[in-house]
């Protein structure tokens, strides 16, 4: 398939700026939308509304930049003729035409153009080297701050007559089957958003214009979460309805989708007081529907407040000037001020004060028009606007009062914390964000005043704009009156539009810092959590201390509490306590130690480390590592834990933590607050709703995405899969005590509380591992119990009858129950049996129909899209027990380097990466302080390809090679540079 140079430059720099899933492809012509329509003729239609299909399918690919409309009929369009003509004539030109020969060429043509458009296989439905990508390269503006007003909740309290029926796909075998990525698909919508919100705009065009995303995905999505389909859920099983968006970039669009509702709330709210107060007009009205965000809303909203003072402009017309003000704009040759004069009335009196009146009204006029703020945003997007901060005047006092002041005497610290932004000059469209919520944090401390500078251009422009152009009175107006219109419009820029502009900035400036902070802290969070599990090991949790011992814990394989203890290593009885570690390690089979890295961490680990290599551990082959230990003493004394170890020391269980988040760092690290485990910076000063649901949905994600069997599961963990929360956890749990474990899938529709739309959602990420219900020793016990069920339940929905207690294979594996049939007829086209699930022979079985066949062409025949069958793929031939973390790899310190008096500038080291912020990257290098690789120092040229489209490219856990710049002892601060990650 051919493509014009523009579209396909286009389409170039769009795969190299986003990532490998090509998010967007829309053709740039009207010719090319018809290379990417289907074949309306070739698609499986629905009983007896083949017509109607074939009309909807032609309305489903707008261009990006036409506005959102409802589909209108259209006339039938041949797909693809002038192209594929064109070929022909070439053709016939050149041999004899023939039909056979005809055809022949037809199918090679067609079968070109359906290899160029091919989607590309994805074998993981999340990938550690792009689980995090940056959000600017998938959705282009980011979305701002959501308000607390939310869309409805992803998931309710289910009904439990509704019907369990995912034997037929959903909405997305109607429209998907043979559909290319980048192809629009739309969700048959039953509500229509904008006339839900009330608004003058379309929500769907503004959402993609905040976002970056093509409209119909944002149709898509917005429909999608309105039927409270989690993210977990659409990612993986939604794709070509998302066309193959990742978590972060579906939560920009919802976040955005969130703000829109709010602001249409807020605004209808608004309207209706304004209503009840007697002063809505429609000119008021139209304002209020016009606004497309908070500050927008609140410069109309502004003058009506209570509890303000009655606007200049609003006090102008009580008094009857409007109609003075219009006349001169429309017939100022008709207009007699002096004839507004009336001496007994408060602010008529003279001439000077009705010019001022009508002047007050022309400023507000123009300050609340559309075509105004607009020209005015275009010449501040042409100007050098700078932020500029300085010391406060009252932070300046209060140092100077210090010395009679004794609570005063942290002031001079205070502000020297902040001396990069004392005298602090950037433009808006260069500020970083780190510097952005630093000068926010000194602004709220009363330290730092900040202001917008705005150059004096601007107003000169601006004013001779508005007197000449768009106010300009139509017809001859006195000196006098033009005098009072330049004024007016001088006023406005200066009372009312400028403070607008500024508000605009700081808020922007704000709102985009607060979601790259954000960002960073869902980046680092999902590293973190999708730390590979370190599995069949017993584990010596340490966590390290002087005065008060180390204190230990010996796990089992399955993180059970074996032993605790405290010890003594940095004292006098060092070579006593060695002989104690000697004898518990030797009992309990344990070869592997894990050192928290907080106070006395490098003397711990000195200690083990010459031990070690003196071989004082023999015959145990004895090695350790470095965790973090962040939150491990917040969560050792949170009703968690207490409830999981109430007879065990708070300390103790620190030391149980650091253990186990080696054992399984996702069902560790879930039970403390995101917050609390040492990722991001920043974190008090962004907005905490955005923070929260960040967190919480990137915690969600890597539960989801990785599984949980459902049968040996905490609860804590379950709570956190997508569909499930705490109550219906705790339905699960208590199910499984009562009832033994589930055998199946199916069994969760037993459970109290768990309705279809639960289940739908939860399914797929819930796995049935049958080594685990075997070592129930139940199986055979299961049968009764499952029987008994109808009787103690009344609800239709809650009976066993239809349910079976018979293991399926299938329940193992990343494969949605809605899909089951499909799966079982593929393997039935490909010979295979759920015997041989993840075999090799299977594996073998499955890519060569696939390499024979074509995804494509197997989906069509199963009726089903490729991103279905493609996820059917993996499941089959994934290994029982697929774990999607990455491999886990011990810290690598170079030997003799324990302090910071060891190093120089110059030398090389290996380490790794402990946290990430917005100006660089902590490195743990073995000397107990971590050092910073600032953000200068991280180029493409030194990362991995796979890492170049990530902002920063570098998060937790990974281990680089780096360079000593600068060490400071003073400071405590060590300066590096990136060398190499290394693999």
């Amino acid at each position: 398939m051919r493509r014009r140079p523009t579209a396909a430059k286009d389409y170039k720099e769009q795969t190299t700026t986003d990532d490998s899933d090509n998010v967007s492809g829309h053709p740039e012509s009207e010719d090319e939308m018809d290379e990417w329509l289907p074949d309306v003729k070739g698609m499986n239609v629905s009983r007896g509304r083949k017509k109607k299909d074939e009309e909807s399918e032609k309305s489903l690919a707008p261009k990006c930049t036409t506005k959102h409309k409802d589909p209108k009929p259209k006339a039938v369009r041949k797909p693809r003729a002038p192209r594929i003509l064109k070929r022909k004539v070439v053709d016939t030109e050149l041999q004899p035409e023939d039909p056979r020969e005809k055809n022949k060429s037809d199918a090679i043509l067609q079968k070109a153009e359906l290899q160029q458009v091919r989607v590309k296989e994805e074998r993981q439905s999340i990938c550690m080297d792009d689980a995090f990508r940056n959000s600017t390269s998938t959705t282009g503006v980011k979305c701002e701050e959501p308000s607390s007003s939310k869309v409805p909740s992803l998931v309710k309290k289910e009904e439990p007559e509704d019907d369990y029926n995912f034997d037929e796909h959903v909405q997305k075998k109607q429209k998907t089957t043979n559909s290319p990525q980048g192809r629009p698909i739309k969700v048959k919508s039953a509500n229509n958003l904008r006339d839900e919100l009330q608004m003058n705009w379309d929500p769907i065009q503004v959402l993609a214009e905040k976002t970056g995303v093509e409209q119909w995905v944002c149709v898509n999505i917005s429909q999608l979460i309105r039927e409270e389909n989690t993210i977990p859920f659409i990612v993986r099983y939604r794709k070509e309805l998302i066309n193959h968006m990742d978590a972060d970039a579906v939560r920009d669009v919802q976040l955005a989708l969130e703000e829109l509702c709010s602001l249409a709330k807020k605004s209808q709210s608004i309207a209706q007081t304004l209503k009840k107060e007697g002063v809505l007009t429609s000119e008021v009205e139209q304002a209020l529907r016009n606004c497309r965000n908070s500050d927008e809303l609140d410069h109309v909203y502004a003058p009506y407040k209570k509890g303000s003072k009655l606007s200049k402009a609003r006090r102008a017309k009580q008094l009857g000037l409007e109609d003075a003000a219009l006349a001169l704009l429309q017939s100022p040759q008709m207009l007699e001020l002096r004839s507004w004069i009336k001496p007994d009335t408060k602010g008529l009196t003279t001439l000077e004060e009705v010019a001022t009146g009508v002047e007050q009204i022309l400023a507000d006029m123009m300050a609340k028009d559309g075509e105004t703020l607009t020209y005015i945003r275009s010449l501040c997007d042409r100007a050098n606007v700078t932020i500029h901060s300085t010391v406060s005047k009252t932070a300046l006092k209060e140092q100077q009062l210090q010395h009679n002041q004794a609570d005063q005497k942290n002031k001079p610290k205070d502000i020297s914390k902040f001396s990069l932004y004392c005298e602090f000059t950037c433009d808006v469209q260069r500020i970083q964000h780190h510097q952005t919520l630093a000068i926010n944090r000194g602004e709220n401390l009363k330290i730092l005043s900040v202001k917008v500078n705005i150059p004096d251009w601007v107003k000169t422009d601006f004013c001779r704009w508005c007197v000449n152009v768009r106010w300009r009175p139509q017809g001859f107006a006195k000196p006098e009156l033009m005098k009072i219109l330049s004024d007016a419009a001088e006023d406005s820029y200066k009372r009312l539009i400028m403070p607008l502009l500024c508000r605009g900035y700081r808020t922007k400036l704000t709102t985009n810092a607060e979601k790259e902070s954000v960002a960073m802290f869902v980046r680092n969070l999902r590293q973190r959590l999708l730390m590979c599990p370190v599995r069949g090991r017993v584990i010596m949790g340490v966590d390290p201390g002087y005065r008060h011992g180390c204190k230990l814990a010996i796990l089992s394989t399955t993180s059970q509490i074996l032993h605790t203890d405290v010890v003594y290593l940095h004292g006098s009885g060092r070579n006593r306590e060695a002989d104690k570690l000697r004898h518990l390690m030797l009992q309990h089979g344990c070869q592997t130690i894990v050192i928290g890295n907080g106070t006395a961490c490098r003397e711990t680990e000195a200690f083990f480390a010459d031990l070690i290599k003196g071989g004082f551990f023999k015959p145990l082959d004895v090695s350790y590592c470095i965790t973090n230990e962040a939150g491990a003493s917040i969560y050792s004394v949170s009703q968690e834990a207490v409830k999981e170890m109430p007879d065990l020391d708070p300390n103790l269980r620190s030391a149980v933590s650091i253990g186990r988040r080696v054992q399984d760092p996702l069902a560790e690290l879930v039970k403390i607050d995101p917050k609390h485990i040492g990722i991001g910076t920043y974190q008090h000063d962004v907005s905490q709703s955005l923070l929260r649901a960040a967190l919480d949905g990137v915690v969600q994600e890597c539960v989801s995405f990785v599984g949980v069997d459902i049968n040996i599961c905490s609860e804590t963990l379950m709570r956190h899969v997508a569909g499930l929360n705490a109550g219906r956890a705790r339905s699960i749990a208590e199910w499984r005590e009562k009832n033994g474990p589930f055998l199946n899938r199916e069994q969760l529709k037993l459970v109290k509380g768990l309705g279809p739309k639960s289940f739908q959602q939860c399914a797929g990420f819930v796995r049935i591992n049958p080594e685990t219900v075997r070592s129930y020793g139940l199986s055979q016990k299961m049968e009764p119990a499952a029987g008994e069920k109808p009787s103690a339940k009344k609800s239709k929905a809650k009976t066993s009858g239809n349910i079976s207690n018979q293991l399926n294979p299938l329940d193992q594996t990343c494969i949605h129950p809605e899909s089951y049939n499909i799966a079982m007829r593929f393997l039935s086209q490909i010979c295979g049996t759920l015997d041989q699930l993840g075999s090799a022979e299977l594996r073998q079985q499955v890519e060569s129909s696939v390499n024979r066949s074509g995804l494509e062409a197997l989906a069509q025949s199963l009726n089903t899209s490729p991103e279905t069958l493609q996820l059917i793929v993996d499941g089959l031939t994934q290994p029982p027990g697929f774990d999607i973390r990455q491999d886990f790899e011990q810290a690598d310190f170079k030997q003799g380097i324990v302090s910071m008096s060891d190093l120089h500038s110059g030398m090389v080291l290996t380490g790794r990466v402990e946290n990430t912020a917005l100006f660089g990257a902590f490195v743990d290098i073995g000397v107990g302080r971590s050092g910073l690789i600032p953000k200068r120092f991280i180029t493409l040229e030194k990362l991995p390809v796979d890492k170049r489209r990530r902002s920063l490219a570098l998060g937790p856990g990974e281990r680089v090679e780096v360079r000593v710049m600068d060490v400071d002892l003073v400071r405590n601060r060590i300066s590096l540079d990136l060398i190499r990650v290394l693999r």
